[in-house]
């Protein structure tokens, strides 16, 4: 039996839409070819983890974005939700509460399209780290100040994130702070880079070689 449903919080890369400060570097179909990559990358780590229900709650045209026909292939594999809400923490708090209806009991692991180096050993660490005894929830900062990855035993506690601000140098600082007032238990899961520059995107490639995103990465370089 599934104890947790891995949801994957997307946006349809199209061109112009996607990874708006990549695309100063590398323009907008570039950018938004590597977040094709990267979202490809992270469904099929997401599709190798033993045990958990894959969810998608997406946002955004996927007829008009690139590699649509290799993300529609991967997104048949799981159980496809439209965000909605206005601002990002709402769509978050939406996306947990929809999950919770149509999975009860199952805990949560959210994570976002833009840790592509994600693999399935960190994901499935994550979720043994979930549901053990004495934790209430998972919490994966990013580098940059944020976080890549919310795990909650209870999709309902998600509506702690109503009092974070989002993309900011302390959201995940204040992410944690606002479930340990909540009276949450929370494990740190390891610190992984979000890809927002070519910075960004050449030191994530270079720590995941192997993967789509290093691979459009290096055509775009070339």
């Amino acid at each position: 039996m599934s104890e947790v449903c891995l949801l994957v919080v997307a946006k349809a890369p199209v061109a112009g839409l996607a990874k708006t400060r990549l695309a100063r570097a590398v323009g907008d179909r570039l950018a938004a070819r590597l977040a094709a990559a990267a979202l490809l990358d992270t469904l099929a780590a997401v599709r190798t983890v033993p045990g958990v229900v894959p969810v998608v709650a997406l946002t955004g045209e996927l007829a008009a974005a690139e590699r649509s026909a290799e993300l529609a292939g991967e997104l048949a594999a799981c159980t496809v939700i439209d965000q909605r809400g206005d601002g990002f923490a709402e769509r978050l708090v939406n996306a947990h509460a929809e999950v919770g209806e149509r999975f009860p009991g199952l805990a949560v692991l959210q994570i976002g399209m833009d840790t592509p180096q994600v693999s399935q050993r960190v994901l499935a660490s994550a979720v043994v780290r979930l549901v053990a005894d004495g934790t209430d929830a998972v919490l994966g900062p990013a580098s940059d100040g944020g976080w890549w990855g919310l795990g909650l035993r209870s999709p309902a506690e998600a509506a702690a994130l109503r009092s974070v601000p989002m993309s900011r140098s302390d959201t995940g600082s204040r992410t944690l702070l606002a479930l340990r007032d909540n009276g949450l238990r929370v494990d740190l899961l390891p610190v992984l880079s979000d890809v927002d520059t070519m910075v960004d995107a050449v030191r994530v490639a270079a720590i995941a070689p192997g993967t789509r995103f290093a691979r459009e990465l290096a055509a775009v370089a070339g």
